[in-house]
C-alpha cells in the first residue's frame, strides 16, 4: 500500500519533478564541469535502465491484442515516418549549410519519442496503453529508418559521417536488451511491478543527460541559437499535423491525443548516444538543446491540446 501511495504522489508530480531534475543538471554542468565527463559515461546506462521500466509496463504477452487497431498503428507510422520527415525537410532548409548543426538536428527530429510521451499523453488525457503498446515497434522502426533518412534529407555530403556500428549499437544496448529483460521479468516475476521507478529514472537520465552536456551547450556560445526557431516550429506544425491526420483517420478523443502527442515528441534521450558518435563537436549539445525546447513546449500542449481535441467530440474523417 505504501509503495502504491509513493508511486501515485510520484507521477501526481511528475511534471515539476522533471523540470527540477533539468535544472539540476543545467546547475551540476555549469558549476561543476568536470562532471560532464563521469555523467557522459553514465547517459546510455541510464537509458536502457529508464526503456527497460518502460518496456515493463507492455503487456508483452499480450502484445498482439494490444497494437490491434491497425487504425492507429498505421496513422502513428503515417505521421512518424512519412508527415515528420516532410515536414523536417521543409524546416531544416535554413540549416543546410551548417551540416554541424543540420545533422544532428535531423538526428532527433527524426526519431519519435518512447519515454516521457507516454507522460504527458496521459496528463492530456490520452490514449496512454495504445501508445505504450506501440513503444517497441516505433523503437525499431526508427533504428532501422534514422541511417537512411538522415543522409537523405541531409544531402550527399554527409554520407560519410555514419557508420551503422553507433546504430547497431543502440538497436542492442537500448532495443533488444531492454525488451528481452522486460519479458524475462514478465515471465520470471509477473507480480513484480516496476512503475513506481519510472519517475526517478527518468528523472535522473534528465539530471545525468542535461548534466554531461551543459559545458559543451555553454561552450558554444550563441551558435545553438539557430536552433530554437527549429525547434518550436517543429512543434508547432507537428501538433497540427497530428491533429489533422488524427481527424482524417476518423480517431476517437485519446487515441487521437495520443498520436499528437507522438508526432510532437522526439527521441532526444535515445538518440543522444548515436549523436555522441558522430564526429561533430555540436552535435551533442543540439539535440539537448531540443530536448530544453521539447520539455517547456509539453507543458504547455498538455493544457491546450484537450481543448483542439475535445472530449466527447469525435475528429471527423474527411470523405
Amino acid at each position: 500500500m505504501a509503495w502504491r501511495r509513493f508511486r501515485d504522489v510520484l507521477e501526481e508530480h511528475q511534471v515539476p519533478i522533471y523540470l527540477l531534475a533539468i535544472g539540476a543538471g543545467l546547475a551540476l554542468g555549469a558549476l561543476l564541469p568536470g562532471s560532464a565527463v563521469t555523467l557522459e559515461i553514465a547517459v546510455e546506462p541510464a537509458i536502457a535502465a529508464l526503456l527497460l521500466v518502460t518496456f515493463c509496463g507492455v503487456p508483452l504477452r499480450g502484445l498482439g491484442g494490444a497494437v490491434q487497431d491497425r487504425r492507429f498503428l498505421l496513422s502513428l507510422l503515417a505521421v512518424n515516418f512519412v508527415a515528420v520527415p516532410l515536414l523536417v525537410l521543409v524546416i531544416t532548409r535554413p540549416l543546410a549549410g551548417a551540416p554541424e548543426l543540420l545533422v544532428p538536428a535531423l538526428l532527433v527530429l527524426l526519431a519519435p519519442c518512447v519515454d516521457y510521451v507516454i507522460v504527458f499523453t496521459a496528463l492530456a488525457g490520452g490514449a496512454k496503453g495504445q501508445l505504450l503498446a506501440a513503444t517497441p515497434l516505433l523503437m525499431l522502426v526508427q533504428m532501422l529508418a534514422l541511417p537512411v533518412l538522415v543522409p537523405l534529407l541531409a544531402g550527399g555530403g554527409v554520407s560519410g559521417l555514419f557508420s551503422p556500428v553507433p546504430f547497431l549499437r543502440a538497436l542492442v544496448l537500448l532495443i533488444l536488451l531492454p525488451l528481452l529483460a522486460a519479458a524475462l521479468i514478465q515471465h520470471l516475476a509477473p507480480h513484480w511491478d516496476l512503475s513506481a521507478a519510472m519517475v526517478p529514472l527518468m528523472a535522473a537520465t534528465l539530471v545525468t543527460v542535461v548534466g554531461s552536456q551543459t559545458p559543451r551547450v555553454l561552450a558554444t556560445g550563441t551558435s545553438l541559437l539557430v536552433l530554437v526557431p527549429v525547434y518550436v516550429a517543429f512543434l508547432v506544425l507537428a501538433t497540427a499535423a497530428g491533429i489533422l491526420v488524427s481527424r482524417h483517420a476518423g480517431l476517437d478523443v485519446p487515441s487521437a491525443r495520443a498520436l499528437t502527442f507522438s508526432g510532437a515528441t522526439r527521441n532526444s534521450l535515445v538518440v543522444l548516444p548515436l549523436a555522441l558518435a558522430l564526429p561533430l563537436p555540436l552535435a551533442p549539445a543540439a539535440v539537448v538543446t531540443q530536448t530544453l525546447v521539447e520539455l517547456l513546449g509539453m507543458v504547455l500542449l498538455v493544457r491546450i491540446l484537450p481543448r483542439l481535441i475535445r472530449d466527447g467530440r469525435r475528429p471527423p474523417a474527411r470523405r
